[in-house]
């Protein structure tokens, strides 16, 4: 039996899940406060604070870390890679640090998961990172020869839920095509064709579907305007596109169980801004089953927004015309990291090494 840790480094909660084989036998999610993570000027700042508290609820429940077979950290923003599991080496710990393309609290998982290798003497191990890249060299032309699109999306849940999804149809993930749609604070819509997502929208940088906490696609020249009347810097540029942006901007919360209550207690303004964010999916589901070709075995929708009926209902109402949809709520990220480590430590598959 093999035990592995699995470490998901949220915004401003650490989840860590225990598990035995494929059984999943303890699980915690550790808060951190608002005024705990804002003293802290980087993201990367907060390493001792966030494994200290994760040593701390292990030792509570009588977990040692040199019992682990394996640590499994969820993927940061690394350089782009193909999808898979990958052994954490100093290559990694070092574009983590300073990476090019952002700050991320999930660019912690992977440097805790090290640090507890190099405690226990046990590997250490990232799986489907925010950076998995297998678009399609046409998805990445813009009209703009100065800017590609990019790969950045829920690639961890993505793959587990589209691997679940294959095996409920009876099929194989690498031999069906699937549009897959994310939805949490930010979303992301994949076309995943024969286990390879060939286009997805960039969910953290303004593309896509605007979501509860992101601006998603927004009008070049109205953005440009909008920079050059308000002077604003780059920091909260950043800011206003994926944190500041979308239903928080437009309504003042991210809390969407308050959205839905106010939609169904009949707050026309809540009901119209959260209908053109559902209207802003389906139309990128559109997009996504053009570049399958309409061969569209199945479109699936994940995450925390897939609990609300009513939502999913007007997504439903736009594209269940393109093929069947099923919808699995909430995320399965934490088994996602496990099953990713577990299938190298089984000898099932090999660890990529990242150059």
């Amino acid at each position: 039996m093999f035990k592995v840790l699995a470490i998901n480094p949220g915004s401003t909660s650490t989840k860590i899940a225990v598990y035995f084989d494929e059984k999943e036998v303890f699980k915690k999610n550790i808060s951190h406060s608002v005024d705990e993570i804002s003293k802290y000027k980087h993201i990367i700042d907060q390493y001792d604070l966030r494994r200290e508290a994760i040593e701390k609820v292990l030792e509570e429940h009588n977990y040692n870390i040199k019992d682990f077979d394996a640590f499994i950290g969820r993927g940061g923003l690394v350089n782009p890679i193909p999808s898979g599991t990958y052994k954490v080496n100093d290559k990694m710990i070092d574009d983590l640090k300073h990476s090019k393309l952002g700050e991320h609290a999930s660019n912690l998982g992977g440097m805790i998961a090290l640090a507890f290798e190099k405690e226990s003497g046990k590997p250490s191990y990232i799986v489907d990172p925010v950076v998995v890249d297998e678009m399609d060299d046409l998805a990445r032309i813009t009209g703009f020869p100065e800017i590609e699109r990019v790969s950045i999306f829920h690639a961890l849940n993505q793959k587990a839920i589209a691997r679940r999804a294959a095996k409920d149809l009876k099929k194989k993930y690498d031999e069906i095509n699937l549009i897959v749609v994310h939805l949490g604070g930010g979303i992301s819509v994949g076309a995943h064709r024969k286990g390879k997502v060939v286009d997805v929208n960039n969910a953290l940088n303004g593309d896509g579907p605007f979501a509860p906490e992101r601006a998603g696609s927004v009008p070049a020249w109205g953005l440009y305007k909008f920079i050059q009347e308000t002077g604003i810097e780059e920091k909260d540029l950043n800011k206003r596109l994926a944190g500041k942006a979308g239903i928080v901007a437009h309504l003042g919360t991210n809390d969407m169980r308050k959205v839905e209550d106010e939609v169904l207690a009949g707050n026309k303004e809540y009901e119209k801004v959260y209908r053109a964010m559902a209207y802003n999916i389906g139309k990128w589901v559109g997009a996504m089953a053009s570049v399958l070709h309409g061969d569209v075995q199945a479109i699936v929708i994940t995450g925390g927004l897939a609990y609300d009926k009513i939502f999913i209902s007007w997504i439903k109402d736009m594209i269940s015309f393109i093929s069947e949809v099923i919808v699995y709520p909430g995320e399965d990220e934490m088994s996602a990291l496990a099953l990713g480590g577990l299938r190298v430590l089984t000898g099932e598959e090999k660890a990529h090494e990242y150059i």
